[in-house]
C-alpha cells in the first residue's frame, strides 16, 4: 500500500501570504479607520455649518418680520388720523407698499372687514368684504399678528402681516396689513432664496403647523410635513442639528432654527451623500496613490522573504536525501547568514555525523568478532565477494593455536580468552591496512592478503608465526601456531575452495608437526573433498 505524501505550503509562500494578508489587513484597517474619523469630521462639520447657517437665516428673517411689523406699526399710527379721508388712506398704502418693496401687496381694512385702500390697484378689492382666514383672525385678535399660510381673495397663497388701528380715543377702527406671496416673487423669496446653494444643500421655512412655507421646489410650498423629526423639534421651538431621513426617504444632514416672532423654524440641510462624496473621491485617490508604493514594498517583501526562506528550503530539501553521501558536502554549502538557519545547519550536521557514527558503530559491530575485535565470518564473506567482483587475486592465511585446548583446560577460559586477544594484536600489527584478519572459530583464524601472491603469502605467515612463537603470554607463557596458505584464483576459481584449501594446509601443518606454515600446490591435486565443510576441526 503506497503511503501518500502531503504536500504542506513552504516558507517563502507562507512568509508571503501572511506578510501580504497582514498588509492588506493593516492597510483596509488604516483604510477604513481613516475614512470613519473624515467621514465623521465631514459630517460634524456640514451639521455645524447647516446649523450656523440656519441660525443667520432665521435672525435676518426675525429681522425683516420685526422690521415689517414696525412699519405697519408708525402706518397704523397715521392712518387712525386719516381715516375718514380714502385719498389718504390711498396714498398710505402706496407708499407702504412701494417704499422698502416689504409687502407684494398691502390693504387697509375698517372693522367690518370692507377694503378701504389697498395697494396696487390692479386688485380692484376696494369696497369688498374680505373674508379671508388672515384677515378674519386679524380682526378677531384686534392685535398685531402673523398668519398662518392661505389662499388670499384673488387666489394667492399668502402669509398676512398685519396692525390693528385705533383712533385717538382707542376706538377700534380696523387694520392695515401686508401680504407676503409664497408662491410668486417676493422679498421673502429673496431673502431665502438668495442664499441657496448648488451643491446638493437647500433649505425651507416651515410654520408652527409644520406646513412648508418656503421651499427650492415651489410646489412643495402649503404642503404639511409630518413625518419628519427636524420639523417636529423646529416647531416646538427647538434649534440643533442632527442626521435625519426626510419625508422622501433621503439622509440628510440639517441644521435649524426657530424664529421666535412668527414661530417659524428655517431648516438648513444637506445630503449625506453630496456631503461626503469629495471623502469618496479622495480615498479613490488615496487608493490609487498607494498601489505603487504597495507594489514596492510587495516586491521587497517577496526578496526578502526569498533570502530568508531559502538556506531554510535547502536544508529542507537535503533533509530528504540524508543517506546520500554527498547531502554532508551540499549542507556544507548552504549559506546560512542567519542565526536559526545556521543553528539548524550545524544541527544537521550533527545530526548526520552523529546518525553516521551510529551506522558505522553498527556497521562495525556486525563485522566484528566481539571478543578480539577482528573481522567476523559475514565481513569475511562480504571482503571476499568484493575481491571476486573486482578480480582482484589474493591470498589467504588459516592459523591456528597449538594445544589450544590444553591452555583452557590448565589456566581457564579466561586466560585462554587473554591469549586470544593477544594474538589478535599480534595479527593486526603484521597486517597491512589493506589486509583482513578474522577470527572465523574458537581459537581458528584467518587472514586475507589482497594483492599478495602465495610466496609472498608464505613469507607473511612465517613471520607471523615466528613473532607469534616469540611472544610471552603470561602465564601460559610462549604459544605456536600452525598456519596453511593457498592463493584465488591461482589455486581454484572457487573462492570457497581455496578457503578449503587453506584449511587442508593448516591441518596439515599439523598433521607434521605443528609450528609450521605449508603452502598449498595445485601440482599435488586436491587434498579435500569439495562437498566437505568449509571448516575443519584439528586437532590441537
Amino acid at each position: 500500500m503506497k503511503t501518500k505524501v502531503q504536500r504542506n505550503i513552504d516558507l517563502l509562500r507562507l512568509a508571503l501570504v501572511v506578510t501580504v494578508a497582514t498588509g492588506v489587513v493593516t492597510f483596509l484597517n488604516v483604510f477604513y479607520a481613516s475614512y470613519q474619523v473624515q467621514r465623521t469630521q465631514l459630517v460634524d462639520a456640514t451639521l455645524e455649518s447647516n446649523y450656523n447657517y440656519a441660525q443667520k437665516l432665521a435672525s435676518s428673517t426675525e429681522d425683516y418680520l420685526q422690521a415689517a411689523q414696525q412699519q405697519l406699526k408708525v402706518s397704523a399710527q397715521l392712518i387712525g388720523s386719516i381715516y375718514n379721508d380714502a385719498a389718504l388712506l390711498e396714498k398710505e398704502a402706496e407708499r407702504l407698499r412701494t417704499q422698502t418693496d416689504s409687502f407684494n401687496s398691502v390693504v387697509i381694512i375698517n372693522n367690518t372687514a370692507k377694503v378701504l385702500a389697498a395697494s396696487p390697484e390692479t386688485l380692484q378689492i376696494v369696497g369688498d368684504q374680505i373674508q379671508t382666514p388672515g384677515v378674519q383672525q386679524a380682526l378677531a385678535q384686534q392685535k398685531p399678528l402673523i398668519s398662518k399660510p392661505y389662499l388670499s381673495a384673488v387666489g394667492n397663497l399668502i402669509i398676512f402681516i398685519s396692525q390693528p388701528v385705533f383712533n385717538t380715543q382707542g376706538e377700534y377702527l380696523g387694520l392695515v396689513g401686508g401680504s407676503l406671496y409664497l408662491r410668486q416673487p417676493s422679498i421673502l423669496n429673496r431673502l431665502l432664496g438668495t442664499h441657496y446653494y448648488r451643491d446638493g444643500s437647500y433649505l425651507y421655512v416651515v410654520t408652527q403647523d409644520k406646513q412648508l412655507i418656503y421651499h427650492p421646489e415651489s410646489n412643495r410650498i402649503g404642503d404639511v410635513v409630518n413625518a419628519n423629526t427636524v420639523i417636529n423639534a423646529v416647531t416646538h421651538g427647538e434649534s440643533g442639528r442632527q442626521a435625519i431621513v426626510n419625508s422622501q426617504g433621503v439622509d440628510m444632514l440639517a441644521g435649524y432654527a426657530y424664529i421666535p416672532s412668527a414661530g417659524w423654524g428655517v431648516v438648513a440641510q444637506r445630503p449625506l451623500a453630496a456631503a461626503i462624496a469629495p471623502l469618496d473621491d479622495l480615498m479613490q485617490r488615496v487608493m490609487y496613490k498607494t498601489i505603487p508604493a504597495a507594489v514596492l514594498i510587495l516586491l521587497i517583501v517577496w526578496w526578502c522573504a526569498r533570502q530568508i526562506s531559502a538556506p531554510l528550503r535547502l536544508l529542507a530539501e537535503n533533509a530528504r536525501s540524508m543517506h546520500v553521501p554527498e547531502t554532508e558536502d551540499k549542507i556544507q554549502n548552504v549559506k546560512s547568514w542567519y542565526f536559526e538557519s545556521l543553528e539548524l545547519k550545524n544541527a544537521m550536521l550533527l545530526g548526520m555525523s552523529l546518525f553516521k557514527s551510529n551506522i558505522d558503530k553498527l556497521n562495525k559491530d556486525v563485522n566484528t568478532d566481539p571478543l578480539t575485535g577482528l573481522h567476523n565470518r559475514r565481513s569475511l564473506d562480504n571482503t571476499l565477494l568484493y575481491l571476486q567482483s573486482k578480480k582482484a587475486f589474493f591470498s589467504v592465511i588459516s592459523m591456528d593455536i597449538d594445544h589450544f585446548k590444553r591452555v583452557n583446560d590448565t589456566f581457564g577460559h579466561d586466560v585462554g580468552d587473554r591469549v586470544l586477544q593477544r594474538l589478535a594484536q599480534i595479527m593486526r600489527e603484521a597486517s597491512r591496512e589493506a589486509d583482513l584478519p578474522c577470527r572465523v572459530g574458537g581459537e581458528e583464524f584467518l587472514i586475507v592478503l589482497p594483492g599478495v601472491e602465495s610466496k609472498g603469502a608464505v613469507h607473511i605467515a612465517e613471520r607471523l608465526r615466528d613473532q607469534v612463537e616469540a611472544t610471552v603470554m603470561p602465564p601460559v607463557g610462549c604459544i605456536t601456531i600452525s598456519l596453511g596458505v593457498a592463493s584465488w584464483p591461482r589455486d581454484s576459481n572457487d573462492i570457497s575452495a581455496v578457503l578449503k584449501c587453506a584449511d587442508e594446509m593448516l591441518y596439515k601443518a599439523k598433521r607434521e608437526g605443528r609450528n609450521r606454515v605449508e603452502l598449498y600446490e595445485v601440482s599435488t591435486g586436491p587434498l579435500v573433498d569439495a562437498s566437505a565443510p568449509e571448516r575443519h576441526r584439528v586437532v590441537n
